[in-house]
């Protein structure tokens, strides 16, 4: 979920997850997978910087709770390889 402005000042937060298009036209409008719009103040860079620090943050919490094996990062198969 990301933290918006609408036009009129009044916070605004959406899951990113659901959003299908961004539009500046000038004024920035957010196109929903359901169909809503929603007008915000924030450019579509700043949008994109949201999204893209909340899922981070989710992978930060993640790999903070995911339990540490021990285990060494396996070396990645040849393309040709069949597993």
């Amino acid at each position: 979920m990301i933290k918006l402005t609408r036009r009129d000042k009044q916070e605004l937060i959406l899951n990113s997850d659901l959003i299908e298009t961004i539009e500046e036209t000038p004024d920035t409008v957010i196109t929903l997978t359901n169909g809503r719009l929603h007008l915000v103040s924030e450019s579509s860079a700043q949008i994109l910087d949201k999204i893209i620090e909340f899922k981070a943050a989710i992978l930060c919490r993640w790999s903070l709770l995911t339990p540490k094996t021990g285990a060494q990062p396996q070396e990645p198969l040849p393309p040709d390889s069949v597993p």
